[in-house]
C-alpha cells in the first residue's frame, strides 16, 4: 500500500535532496507543498502518513513577516499531540521547537560549512549514531531550546541542540544531511555575499565537499533509512 508524504517546502533550492530517493524506496508518494505560496491552514495535519518540514532562509520566529509559519507550528503541534510521523530539518526542526512552546532564536555564531555533530547516549542508540565522526553540512545562525518532551540526540561544538526525537515518531535535526552536491554547489554559488560576509572561503568549502560530501550521504541514507523503517 503507497504511502503519503506532505512535505512542506520554504524555498527550491532547499529540497528533499537525497531525503527524496529514500522516500520513494520506503513506499511513499510524495507531495511537495510550497509554504510560502499555498495554503498550509487547509492542509489536514492527520490524513499524511508523515510530514517532512524543510529548511528556509526565514527565521521560524519571523511569524510577522511570514505568516505562514505560524500556520505551519499549528499544524506541526497538531501532528506531534497526534504522535503522527514527523520529520524536521534546520528551519523544521525549529519550527518543531517553536510548536511546542519553545524559544526560538539567534544564536552567538553562524555555522556555515561541514560540521561534526557528537551523538548524545540516546543518539548513539537512534539512527542519528550514523553521523558520528562524519561532518555534515551546516548553515544556520538561529537555535531553540529543547523541548520538555524530546530526547537531545546530538550537539555540536557551538550549539547544544542539534538533533532531537519525540517518541519513536518524530525527529528533527538542526544539520543539513540531505544536501547533495548539486544542491551544495548551488548554495555556495548562491551565497557568495554571506560567506564574503563571514571571511568564508567558497573554494575552501568546495574542497570540503570533494572529501566529505561521500561519506554524508551515506550516512544520511542509512539514517533516514532506518528511522522510516521504525516508524509506527
Amino acid at each position: 500500500m503507497t504511502k503519503r508524504a506532505v512535505v512542506l517546502q520554504h524555498d527550491p533550492t532547499i529540497h528533499l535532496g537525497n531525503i527524496g530517493p529514500v522516500l520513494v524506496e520506503h513506499g511513499y508518494e510524495v507531495r511537495v507543498i510550497d509554504a510560502t505560496t499555498e495554503d498550509v491552514s487547509a492542509v489536514d495535519a492527520q490524513s499524511a502518513d508523515l510530514l517532512v518540514v524543510l529548511g528556509g532562509e526565514m527565521g521560524a520566529y519571523q511569524t510577522d513577516e511570514f505568516p505562514h509559519l505560524a500556520h505551519e507550528q499549528r499544524l506541526i503541534r497538531e501532528r506531534l499531540d497526534a504522535e503522527r510521523p514527523t520529520l524536521g530539518v534546520c528551519l523544521g526542526a525549529q519550527l518543531m521547537a517553536g510548536a511546542l512552546g519553545e524559544r526560538v532564536y539567534k544564536g552567538d555564531t553562524m555555522q556555515i560549512g561541514f560540521r561534526r555533530v557528537e551523538p548524545t547516549p540516546a543518539g548513539a542508540e537512534s539512527p542519528i549514531r550514523h553521523f558520528d565522526g562524519v561532518p555534515v553540512v551546516e548553515w544556520h545562525g538561529d537555535t531553540f531550546e529543547l523541548p520538555e518532551r524530546a530526547t537531545l540526540l546530538a550537539s555540536s561544538s557551538d550549539y547544544s541542540n542539534e538533533a532531537f526525537a519525540i517518541g519513536d515518531f518524530a525527529l528533527a535535526v538542526q544539520f543539513h544531511p540531505e544536501v547533495t552536491d548539486e544542491m551544495h554547489e548551488r548554495w555556495v554559488s548562491d551565497g557568495y555575499n554571506e560567506l564574503d560576509e563571514h571571511a568564508i572561503d567558497p573554494d575552501a568549502m568546495r574542497r570540503d565537499r570533494e572529501q566529505y560530501s561521500a561519506a554524508m550521504q551515506a550516512a544520511s541514507r542509512a539514517a533516514f533509512s532506518e528511522w522510516l523503517a521504525q516508524l509506527p
